[in-house]
This record gives C-alpha cells, structure tokens and sequence, in this order.
C-alpha cells in the first residue's frame, strides 16, 4: 500500500505537498526533518511561529480549531498532514481529515485517550497487567484526601484526567501540599474539566526515561530513548515545567532495561489498543521508570523530539506514511550512534507569570550564523521586522556530537549567542546522564 502511495512519477515516487499542524518546538523539529526527505515538494505549518516561517509556509489556524484545519487542508489539496499537538488529537482532527479523505498521521481520538484520560490510561495497564504504578481514581477532594493520609505515604503524586499542557502532574512532599493540590485542581478548577477527576498515585524512585515510537497499529519501533528536565530550576528545583532540557539517548536505558520494555510494556500496549478496538497508529511516547510506566504521550514529545529527530537517519516522511498505511513492519527506522543534547531559553516566569514580546537577538533566518547546532522555535513571532518572544519555552538549542559531552558543549556555546530580556535557561541540562555514563 506504501508503495502504491508513492508511485506515479518519473522518479518512481509521488511528490507530496505536507501540512504540519501546530506551532512550536515540536512542530520546528518535524518541519526540519521533513524538508529532508525528497518526497516532500511543498512544506506548510498551521499556525507555525516565527522560526518555523523560515523553513515552512505558515498559516496562522489555531490547532485546535478542527473546522478550520480541515477547510484549509481540502482548500490547499494537501496529500497529507502530520497532527504534532495532543490537543488537536484528542479532538479527532485526525478522524476528520481521514472523512475528507485526507491520509494524516497521528492517532484516531478514540486511540489519543491514552494521554487524553489519565483514567482511561490507567485503568487500561490494570486491565492488561502493563507495569504501572499504584493508583486510585476520584472526583472529591475529600475522599482523595482520605485515601492520602490512609496510605501516609510521602511525597504522592496527584494528576489530572486530561490534558493540561504538561503542567497537570503535582508530586506533593506532604498533607499540607496534598490538600492544596486537589483543592486547586477539583475544587477551583485550575486545570478547568481536566481536574474534575484526579489521579492519586505512588510515587516511583529510580531512573527516568522518555521513549518515543513509532506506532502503526501492529507493529511498534522505538526511538532513541531520551531524558527530559522538567523542573524550572538548577538541580531539579522549582516547578514543573513543558520541559527545560533534554539528552539523547539516556545512558539509564540500557539494552536489558530495552528487552525488557519490549516484552512488558511497549508489545502489551499495542495488543491493549487493538483489543480494545482503537488501535494505535502515529507516535507513542512511554514514560516508564523501573521499568514501570508513568504515562503515555499520543503524539512526540516536546522537547523530546528536538533531541530525537535528529538522530534520525531515515527518512521521516517514509516512516510516517508507514504508520498511516500498515507498513511499518517494512520500513527502515535507524537512527545515528551519537548523541544529541537540547537547552531550551525560556521566558523568566515561567511557568507561571511571564512578558512576551522581548526582542530576540543573536540569531540570522531564526539561527546562530556559523554554527552548525539547530536553533528550534518554541515561542517566537516577527512584529516590526523583528523576532520577538510570544510564549513560555521561547527556544530550544540543539546539538549533536559523537559524545553526550561534546553535544552539551555545543549547545551551551551556542546559546551564549542568543539574547532576549529575563532570557531564563537551565546551567544543568545532561549533568545526571553525564554522571551516569561515569557511574556515579
């Protein structure tokens, strides 16, 4: 079937006009790559940001207007679209588009609750025995309240059912900041109808680890695994955060720690999905420590992806398609044996109060001149000719070197190029995969 997809030129292949819908990090990360691959003739983002506009035509529709995503993409003919964002997902902008009979690559919103419903995510490892960790579902502060203290076990993780911008995840040290967390979620709906019901979980210790794959709802393949900073601060202080930072690969995921994903988590999700009559297609992320999972992304991770893709020697408009169409089991994924770190430079504030409209200074066509890391944006926008800050995670500096030493270095340097008012940035990104790789 891929093949057929592909056919009708002279080359042999079929030359494809791509929509990538969302505007960030992310979305920089598959816009670069795509434009590597010689099957991709005409690249758009909707609605892109101001660096994506130096690789990519940019329209400026929300993701999530799902009407007006689909009117474009009939509108402009494209051949196929990549749905990066989870929002947009679990409002089945995928389903939409495949009823215009538009092929895109993301996952069916029935398949997208495993990162749109904590529950629904949840309950499926009980369901199918996948390694998780211990958990229980409510809708009251009270009664959740009640279950905390009966456990009496410190710090408790609390999270919310839906999608919340990756900030909807409270690890409380004690009663006090418990109850302030389900009071701020279920009560004062901080998170909106994504609080109404929370997760409480036990808290899991020992090596963290993000693992990207893709997905065609048979067979899986995995990424490069990769560590991601989350905390705002030095030394994982502070608060929670997208994402400061992240590394690739993760010297914790070892080849044993790999097989043995394989076997409990990664092959029995896909089984789960497909018995459960939403098979998964697209991009799968599991986040699993232990290895147990601590939670499933339906789509890349961000600022996974800027360390992941470029590591990525095949062609990734090929992978994608194959997913799309059931062909995975066929196609090529390898991936370079480097490594790759990413520092993002953030708005000071976040996540909570920050300015937008900064300057941006340092950069020539959204990059460092004479360098060859890959600046991607996050949070940027021209006003006045200008390139000026418009969100929280404002860039993502990346780099990739034969030493996970050698990539930081890089991406350090090159940052100090970069300038903007109360640029805020992490000096600490990599420290524990370096210290891992010296054993310590």
């Amino acid at each position: 079937m891929l093949h057929t997809c592909l056919h009708g030129t002279k080359e042999g292949i079929k030359r494809m006009k791509i929509l990538v819908v969302g505007g960030g990090g992310r979305e920089h990360a598959i816009v670069k790559k795509l434009k590597e691959s010689p099957l991709c003739t005409e690249l758009w983002a909707a609605p892109g940001n101001g660096g994506i506009a130096c690789d990519a035509k940019c329209k400026n529709i929300s993701a999530t207007d799902i009407e007006a995503q689909v009117a474009f993409a009939k509108e402009e003919g494209f051949d196929y679209v990549v749905v990066a964002p989870d929002d947009p997902l679990a409002l089945g902008l995928v389903d939409r588009l495949a009823e215009a009979g538009i092929p895109a690559f993301g996952p069916s919103a029935a398949a997208a609750r495993i990162e749109a419903s904590k529950v629904f995510s949840k309950d499926l490892m009980k369901k199918y025995g996948i390694p998780t960790a211990k958990y229980e579902v409510f809708t009251e502060a009270d009664a959740a309240m009640a279950y905390i203290k009966a456990e009496g076990s410190y710090p408790v993780v609390i999270k919310a059912d839906g999608l919340a911008l990756g900030k909807g995840v409270l690890i409380c040290g004690n009663e006090a900041e418990a109850e302030t967390a389900l009071h701020e979620m279920i009560d004062e709906k901080k998170f909106g109808a994504s609080g109404t019901r929370v997760v409480v979980e036990e808290f899991l210790t020992g090596p963290e680890v993000s693992v990207l794959a893709f997905a065609d709802g048979k067979t899986l393949k995995p990424m490069a695994s990769s560590m991601d900073h989350k905390r705002a601060l030095d030394g994982d202080q502070g608060l929670n955060t997208g994402g400061m930072g992240t590394i690739a690969p993760n010297p914790c995921y070892t080849a044993e720690v790999a097989e043995e994903c394989a076997k409990q988590i990664f092959e029995p999700t896909m089984k789960a999905m497909q018995a459960e009559g939403c098979p998964f297609k697209g991009c799968l992320m599991i986040t699993p420590k232990g290895p147990r999972v601590i939670e499933y992304n339906c789509r890349f991770g961000d600022p996974e992806t800027q360390v992941v893709l470029p590591l990525l020697e095949s062609d990734l408009l090929k992978v994608m398609l194959a997913c799309t169409s059931g062909t995975l089991a066929d196609t090529e994924v390898k991936f370079k044996n480097e490594s790759a770190a990413c520092v993002i430079l953030a708005s000071g504030g976040y996540p909570e109060h920050y300015e937008k409209g900064k300057e941006i200074t340092g950069l020539v066509n959204g990059q460092v001149p004479g360098s060859d890391v890959v600046v991607y944006h996050a949070g940027t926008a021209e006003k006045d000719g200008k390139l000026v800050t418009s969100g929280g995670r404002v860039l993502g500096v990346s780099a990739t070197a034969p030493t996970l030493e050698k990539a930081l270095e890089k991406a350090y340097a090159a940052s100090e190029q970069i300038h903007f008012d109360k640029l805020h940035k992490r000096a600490d990104i990599g420290r524990r995969a370096l210290n891992a790789l010296k054993g310590e």
